[in-house]
């Protein structure tokens, strides 16, 4: 009877290895052990629910010695960011992986000169790739829910619908495009769990490497098409799911290349005694179970905090400039004043959005109070700089400013601006279509 504690090998059991498979295992070993320990794959194996744990990869000692390389090594500038910034592809990883590297190198070289004999790795391998498997099942299923309820690249907000386009970067286009259609996400997350919901079973594993192995490749030529910094993960990613596909290689070139049919493939247990299986695969059921329901908690907690959910300011819209005077002098709303502020965009409570003249934008922080009918900004690049308003609404499409910006005396008047009009929200589906609508 099949049991969660069992793995797919490509030999028969306690036979020597070859001395090139021994090399290449013990250097996979260190080195893809190495990246999942160090980063982030770990702490998604098993996550702490309500505790932001730092990837093992960032602590002293290890940080120190990643330090130390970037500037003897490759002349950085210490000390590197290593946390915070929401990149996967930092100078301090670069510098990690190329350390992993020559730390897998040196290690693989040693073991292999002091452990000379022929020998079988098959208990090290079976135990090595159920960590493997819970390493790429733990990725597909934090990216593939993120968008499966499409979190990750969310609808376009309001500020997004009123730039022009050539002011995206790359990763905003590509974030964009897919946040605007949501479907899509939740489908390209579907194809995601599914990867990793077949990586969960022992006798789908195979076809769960190679679902995630295809998603995998889509998004890594993404994130290197589009400047996402994720790349380096993405690349493990997809190494993982060749590695795990490893021992079922021969099977898959008869099959899919040269048409020959194909043998069973050797399943061995974790451990000899059925008790013992019993025992491991119930503690495999449990991890990832817990991996899964953390993984929903945090999806309920952004859908409310950033999704769909979140709250939204008592003022939301974009409201344009009608007119604008300062300390009782009108001031011209001309295109050639770049600096001069064109629109106000409020979406969420805590901040309001100023797009200028010259197209570009300044976030200011918001506190609006609906009942007083009060406005208060702040400025985080400028503590003493302060605004704050009173506000009425002359129509439901109107608005008045009156108060003060930087102690001047200031005055606003808003026009809504239907962003519902906009060809983005309102083309929708169309099965019939004689001609392409690019516009």
């Amino acid at each position: 009877m099949a049991t969660a504690a069992e793995i797919v090998t490509s030999r028969a059991t306690n036979q020597p290895w070859p001395l090139l498979s021994r090399i290449g295992f013990r250097f996979c070993l260190i080195y893809f052990g190495l990246f999942c320990l160090l980063g982030q794959i770990i702490n998604a194996i098993f996550p702490i629910p309500k505790v932001d744990i730092p990837d093992l990869g960032t602590v002293w000692p290890i940080r120190r010695a990643v330090f130390w390389v970037g500037t003897h090594v490759f002349g950085m500038q210490a000390p590197l960011v290593y946390s915070g910034s929401g990149s996967g592809d930092k100078h301090y990883d670069w510098v990690l992986v190329f350390c992993i590297l020559i730390v897998s190198v040196v290690a693989t070289g040693f073991w292999s000169l002091v452990d000379r004999k022929p020998r079988s790795y098959d208990r090290a391998q079976r135990w090595f790739w159920l960590f493997l498997r819970f390493s790429l099942a733990s990725q597909m299923l934090l990216y593939g829910l993120i968008k499966a309820f499409p979190l990750q690249m969310r609808f376009p907000p309001l500020v997004w619908l009123v730039e022009p386009f050539g002011n995206f970067s790359p990763m905003a286009v590509l974030w964009g495009s897919i946040g605007a259609s949501p479907a899509y996400e939740t489908f390209a997350g579907c194809a995601e769990l599914l990867g990793a919901i077949l990586l969960m079973f022992p006798r789908t594993v195979t076809l769960g490497a190679l679902v995630s192995l295809a998603d995998m490749s889509m998004v890594f030529a993404l994130n290197m098409t589009y400047d996402v910094p994720v790349k380096l993960l993405s690349l493990h990613l997809v190494l993982i799911a060749l590695l795990l596909l490893s021992p079922d290689y021969r099977r898959l070139v008869d099959f899919f290349i040269l048409g020959r049919p194909t043998e069973a493939p050797r399943r061995e247990p974790l451990f000899a005694s059925l008790r013992a299986r019993r025992i491991a695969s119930g503690v495999i059921v449990f991890l990832w179970l817990w991996m899964i329901g953390d993984n929903l908690n945090d999806i309920y907690e952004d859908w409310h905090k950033y999704g769909p959910g979140a709250p939204k300011s008592a003022l939301y819209g974009i409201w344009d400039i009608a007119s604008y005077s300062l300390d009782d002098k009108p001031q011209p709303l001309t295109v050639t004043d770049g600096r001069a502020w064109r629109r106000l965009i409020f979406e969420n409570p805590q901040s309001m959005s100023v797009q200028l003249m010259d197209t570009s934008r300044k976030e200011y922080g918001a506190a609006v109070d609906p009942g007083k009918g009060t406005l208060a900004l702040t400025d985080k690049s400028d503590k003493n700089w302060k605004a704050s308003f009173a506000f009425t609404h002359r129509a439901p499409d109107q608005l008045g400013l009156n108060g003060t910006i930087a102690n001047h005396k200031a005055s606003l008047e808003l026009h809504r601006f239907d962003e519902k009009k906009l060809e983005l929200l309102t083309r929708g589906f169309h099965w019939v279509q004689d001609y392409p609508y690019t516009r």
